[in-house]
């Protein structure tokens, strides 16, 4: 009578650091998460998929089995890939950390706008070097008196910021890409004729008002850094650190 083996599946991660046998060295999982995140980067995220992977790769279509299960596998691969050049310095002050934390995420997430897009398992997923990204993190806020929450709690504001603000902004440059627009003027004027209704019934005078006076409409950069001082300021006040 056969055994039930019910033992827990292992992880991506813990199945990737076991030795592959040395006729699998060609196909790699580095190799597999470089060329998927350049399909990624060129062609959006529902260009991936797993037959189109092996093509690109020029292997078999089950060769990348070999390295990751399918998709959901794939997709984790991936963003530890991309995560895998983000350091946070050492031994600065906590405000600074953070503030570079923000930064270099909206850089990462420009890059690759793909990343705005990830399904919620893979945008949650505990890769290692998220996990170094992370730890890190949590590591400028240590010795400030913060108990445990308290540190998460900031490390969480800080990124829930980027990611609101980054899902807008990567939103606005996959249609204006979509579209073949070349700037914000062009996108208004795309959108002018519903912003002109809406301004006509008088009901949003405070948006008209920042329609006809605001000077940084276009600027992304300021907006983001902007909001992000207002963060970083909030969570400085609050917790008198």
């Amino acid at each position: 009578m056969a055994i039930e083996n019910d033992k827990p599946r292992a992880s991506l991660w813990e199945r990737l650091e076991a030795p592959a046998p040395a006729q699998r060295q060609t196909l790699s999982p580095q190799r597999i998460a470089t060329t998927a995140v350049e399909i990624a980067d060129a062609e959006g995220l529902e260009a991936i998929t797993m037959r189109r992977l092996a093509t690109e790769l020029g292997v078999a279509p089950m060769a990348p089995y070999r390295h990751v299960s399918g998709k959901d596998d794939l997709l984790q691969l991936m963003v530890d890939h991309v995560y895998a050049g983000f350091h946070l310095p050492a031994e600065r002050e906590w405000r600074e950390s953070m503030r570079t934390l923000a930064l270099r995420t909206r850089d990462l997430m420009l890059r690759h706008l793909w990343l705005a897009q990830l399904p919620p398992q893979a945008r949650l997923s505990l890769t290692p070097n998220r996990m170094r990204v992370a730890e890190q993190a949590l590591s400028a806020l240590d010795g400030l008196g913060l108990d445990a929450d308290a540190m998460m709690s900031v490390f969480r504001a800080v990124d829930a910021y980027v990611q609101g603000a980054l899902n807008d902004e990567s939103a606005v440059r996959n249609l204006m890409h979509e579209q073949g627009w070349s700037d914000g003027d062009e996108l208004r004027s795309e959108l002018a004729p519903q912003m002109i209704w809406h301004m006509r019934t008088g009901r949003y005078p405070t948006f008209q008002r920042y329609l006809q006076t605001a000077t940084r409409k276009d600027d992304a950069q300021w907006q983001f850094e902007t909001g992000l001082t207002y963060v970083l300021d909030g969570i400085a006040t609050t917790l008198a650190i």
